[in-house]
């Protein structure tokens, strides 16, 4: 029920549907037998009056034949009244209203429900937005990309800078990561990168910064759960040009890996539509016999594996790019920080909760990676840009609510790594949210686009945005902006296809 699907569907069957025939059936079953026992009350009643008036007759009447004849009257008047029309006693007009009135307020309440569980008021307000996408996006077109080099992105499944506070919690579960990428060592960071509106799980963050715009349907399809489960597509977001198409048409060579399954929310659909190459996921490392216990039942492989076979990738990829000249993006996605808790033996938890430990045993693996990028000299020509994909999923069984649920500031951690003497990359705009990576990334690997703009975003290496882009909005605009249905924009964004949910 994280933004739609199967608990919109059940309140709205049963709140519309179900109960109010239930409780009309109850009312009209509850009515029956009070009729029936009020006829049965008054037959009662007829045949005890029919007796006494036969035996009264008898004591009064001296001849046998009087009597019969008396008893044949008593009995011709019993059955008279037995004949005539009888009437339900008078129920008062307020007892009389109240099934009515029940069922109204049922059906009422139940639309009620049903409105705010697909947050009718918001799509509405959305669809009728002053603001539209197609009025702000800008299609990235490159203007030089005579410096490109090689790329590595890690996204960090949940990585959320806020978890890094101490005065929050137990210890910074970021520190073995931020150890291996510190500012004085040559570093930059987005000081508050933002989740962006509407978003917060892994397939809106991953097409969020890699194409530039929040991840909607063209219909009512919507939310983590609905995206979650999407149904067949042909294409994803195959209307739009995003960082692997633009790098593909720069001739990288696109490689993808992650610990989950490919098919997971059609990520390996959006991949493949988008210009990537290889695409290692749950289903290859079993295939290859990674151990057992490397493996987590709800989820895929351990993010020690995942780092260790992604050195034998930057291995062969960087050997490949100097021999052929041909540069490669290596993207990853980490697996081990997604609730709930399950611990490796790899992991040892040294904190109450253990949520804290998980986060700091997934960074200290990525952080290993780091290092040997570092020792192979791979870095002297690749550009590293680590990020989460979201802020921390706060569902009913998630850790930290105290600490996070009215937190004002939850922002992305993510950290930068660009060869050279590029002054540019010294610092990075901040207040940013994600729209703004996929400008970003291509600018980190050397791909310049015109006005560094690409979708929404406009590059963080830019210190200022130009006049007329949506970065340039007032904040209570931009937020519009962010909401609006924009339905003819993700009709095309979608090339037209009928977005529905898997019935799996």
């Amino acid at each position: 029920a994280d933004g739609g699907g199967g608990a919109l569907v059940w309140v709205g069957i049963f709140g519309f549907g179900v109960a109010p025939v239930l409780l009309t059936l109850l009312i009209a079953y509850l009515r029956h037998r009070y009729v029936r026992k009020v006829h049965r009350k008054h037959a009662e009643q007829l045949e005890a009056a029919q007796l006494a008036d036969v035996t009264d007759v008898a004591d009064s009447t001296d001849s046998e034949e009087s009597v019969g004849e008396t008893r044949a009257a008593a009995k011709t008047n019993a059955g008279a009244k037995k004949g005539e029309t009888f009437e339900l006693p008078k129920v008062p007009r307020l007892s009389r209203a109240v099934p009515a009135l029940t069922v109204t307020a049922l059906v009422v309440g139940g639309a009620v429900a049903f409105a705010s569980s697909v947050h009718v008021t918001e799509y509405i307000r959305a669809a009728n937005s002053d603001y539209t996408m197609d009025q702000y996006y800008k299609d990235p077109v490159v203007t030089d990309s005579s410096e490109k080099r090689n790329m590595v992105l890690i996204y960090l499944e949940s990585g959320e800078e806020t978890l890094t506070d101490t005065d929050l919690f137990e210890k910074n579960a970021f520190e073995p990561l931020e150890n291996v990428t510190r500012e004085e060592d040559g570093w930059s960071s987005v000081q508050d990168l933002h989740q962006y509106e509407g978003g917060g799980w892994t397939m809106a963050g991953i097409t969020g910064t890699q194409c530039g715009v929040p991840l909607k349907g063209n219909g009512l399809l919507s939310g983590k759960s609905g995206f979650n489960a999407i149904g067949e597509v042909d294409n994803y977001f195959g209307g739009l040009t995003c960082t692997g198409d633009i790098l593909k048409e720069e001739g990288y060579k696109n490689v993808f890996m992650g610990g989950a399954q490919g098919s997971f929310a059609s990520k390996d659909i959006f991949l493949q539509s988008h210009g990537y190459d290889e695409l290692y996921d749950l289903d290859y490392w079993r295939e290859q016999g990674e151990p057992a216990d490397q493996f987590r039942d709800d989820w895929g492989l351990s993010d020690k594996r995942l780092m260790a076979n992604a050195k034998d990738k930057v291995d062969e990829l960087h050997t490949e790019s100097e021999q052929t000249g041909q540069p490669f993006n290596l993207s990853m996605l980490t697996v081990d920080t997604h609730e709930p808790v399950h611990l490796y033996d790899y992991c040892e938890p040294d904190t109450e909760e253990e949520v804290t430990s998980m986060f700091e045993c997934s960074m200290t693996q990525v952080a290993d990676f780091v290092n040997y990028m570092k020792s192979q000299g791979y870095m002297e020509d690749t550009s590293v840009m680590i990020m989460g994909d979201h802020v921390k999923h706060m569902g009913a069984s998630n850790a930290f609510h105290e600490q996070l649920d009215d937190h004002p500031n939850r922002t992305i951690f993510n950290r930068f790594w660009v060869p050279g003497e590029d002054p540019r990359t010294t610092s990075m705009r901040s207040g940013v949210d994600q729209t703004n990576m996929m400008p970003t990334i291509l600018d980190a690997a050397g791909i310049r686009l015109r006005d560094s703009e690409a979708g929404l975003g406009v590059s963080a290496f830019e210190p200022e945005v130009p006049e007329g882009s949506a970065q340039a909005l007032p904040e209570d605009a931009y937020q519009d902006l962010m909401k609006s249905r924009s339905a003819e924009f993700y009709e095309q964004a979608w090339e037209g296809q009928d977005l529905e949910k898997s019935g799996n």
